[in-house]
């Protein structure tokens, strides 16, 4: 996890305390919810897809850990993405987290937060994560500065299965 929170941190210098805990808790629960109507969820996916600026060039997944993977909707062809909207339903009805275990990873952000090297200083985070905790620990999305800055358009899957699909493509 700490390897994780590293390169994220290195990668996007304008990450919040809110974004850090997103990432780890996508980390131990996935995508966070389960999905009953596949229906909506691909009108959903291809509306955002539709709406988001490609870049063919652009890493098709990024490792989150814990087998996860975020993949990104702007490297994807339409073709692709209809190809991976049965792994992205299938990832969130499968991957389970623990509240322990989210717990734990938010201590070890704690205890090495000096070297994991963020550009938020540690009261921030102290500050957001008192709230968030008395909060319930919901699912957050991405802070303001994140979404303006690096304009994520991803989806959260089960790097066993994306690969299980890559496999199976043609050639």
């Amino acid at each position: 996890m700490i390897e994780t929170l590293k390169y994220h941190a290195s990668k996007y210098k304008e990450m919040m305390p809110q974004d850090a805990v997103k990432l780890i808790y996508q980390n131990e629960f996935g995508g966070g919810h389960l999905i009953n109507d596949k229906e909506l969820f691909i009108k959903r996916l291809l509306s955002e897809y539709q709406s988001i600026e490609k870049d063919i060039n652009a890493l098709k997944f990024e490792d989150i850990g814990n087998n996860i993977i975020r993949v990104n909707l702007k490297a994807l062809s339409e073709d692709e993405l209809l190809n991976l909207n049965e792994v992205f339903i299938k990832s969130a009805n499968l991957h389970k987290g623990s509240l322990l275990a989210f717990e734990y990873k938010l201590k070890l952000l704690l205890d090495n937060f000096y070297s994991i090297g963020f550009n938020f200083s540690l009261d921030d985070l102290l500050e957001y994560l008192e709230k968030y905790k008395k909060s319930g620990y919901p699912m957050v999305s991405h802070s303001k500065v994140y979404n303006e800055k690096y304009k994520p358009a991803y989806r959260i899957i089960l790097k066993e299965l994306y690969y299980a699909v890559q496999n199976q493509k043609p050639d």
